[in-house]
């Protein structure tokens, strides 16, 4: 087991690994986009990402038959991991039925309460970690809505440690000056890196950062770098790798900024979280070796330019 470097995630005191997983891929056929398993793989899975060190495993109403397969193989080892989902999800996926029904979010106070009362039930547990308001909406449906209020009294009833938000564009902003949000889960990678002038703002509001979308597998992220960068060959990492493959570096690119609480990094191969899990055991990267890779990034077209750079 590896013993990885533990960040802080809540202003309440709630750490994390530095490596987290994202259970997205244990959506099953059900899905509204189908990712079919082999009998077994998940078992196999839930159980080699809490044997590797990692204390972090994110999931959603929505993953289709994400939860239920997390409570169905690791509910038994609840003690060893930090378990966040989501809510304002819409409730009505049939694990068995031949589709997963239209994605409309839904904020109220009822839908809440009754999606965490689900999470709670498919993941064989009595409390969420971490609730996150799904898809973050802006602040006037939060406040139409009585989001917070309704989190704070989950919290009460000890069935929600920490309230927290995915975010993004165009409301990031807002949800910070809010300063109620005790995590921010939002999209960061060195190939995307829109979001980067945000990383400290959200920690100087008392939230931690859990990153999504942090790395891909090697050959993805070499298609993302040849179709993407203004100059390809400007954004050759080879001389900087020192022994990881790219999806490794990229991923301890991400782990780099301190603001960063745990990176999510989705799979449905066993043999992908152990590469994940080495490649993060190395720690961040040296600091002349990070200076050098955002300048190449830079020189490439991968800026940190967002939305609200462009009035729009």
């Amino acid at each position: 087991m590896i013993r990885f470097e533990e960040r802080p995630l809540t202003s309440t005191g709630q750490r994390s690994t530095v490596l987290g997983f994202g259970a997205m891929e244990l959506r099953g056929a059900s899905h509204r986009v189908p990712r079919l398993l082999d009998k077994g793989v998940a078992e196999a899975l839930l159980n080699t990402v809490l044997d590797e060190g990692i204390r972090f495993i994110d999931t959603s109403i929505d993953y289709g038959e994400s939860e239920e397969l997390i409570g169905r193989h690791i509910g038994h080892r609840r003690s060893e991991y930090l378990l966040a989902s989501k809510v304002g999800c819409p409730l009505d996926h049939q694990p068995d039925g031949p589709s997963y029904g239209p994605l409309v979010h839904d904020y109220s106070p009822a839908n809440i309460r009754a999606g965490i009362e689900q999470s709670l039930s498919r993941l064989r547990t009595d409390y969420l970690d971490l609730a996150q308001v799904h898809i973050g909406p802006s602040v006037a449906v939060l406040q139409r809505d009585d989001v917070l209020e309704t989190l704070e009294g989950a919290r009460e009833e000890g069935k929600v440690r920490a309230i927290g938000i995915s975010s993004t564009f165009p409301d990031i902003l807002d949800h910070i000056d809010l300063g109620v949000f005790e995590t921010f889960q939002v999209p960061y990678s060195a190939l995307e890196r829109s979001l980067e002038k945000y990383l400290p703002l959200i920690n100087a509001s008392g939230a931690g950062v859990i990153v999504r979308g942090g790395t891909a597998r090697s050959v993805q992220a070499k298609q993302i770098v040849d179709s993407r960068a203004d100059s390809p060959a400007d954004l050759a990492f080879d001389d900087l790798l020192d022994g990881d493959d790219l999806q490794g570096f990229l991923l301890r690119f991400v782990m780099t900024r301190t603001e960063v609480s745990t990176v999510i990094v989705g799979t449905a191969s066993p043999e992908h979280v152990r590469e994940n899990a080495q490649a993060a055991a190395r720690g961040s990267l040296a600091e002349d070796v990070y200076a050098e890779a955002k300048r190449r990034l830079d020189r490439a077209g991968f800026r940190t330019s967002d939305p609200t750079d462009q009035g729009f």
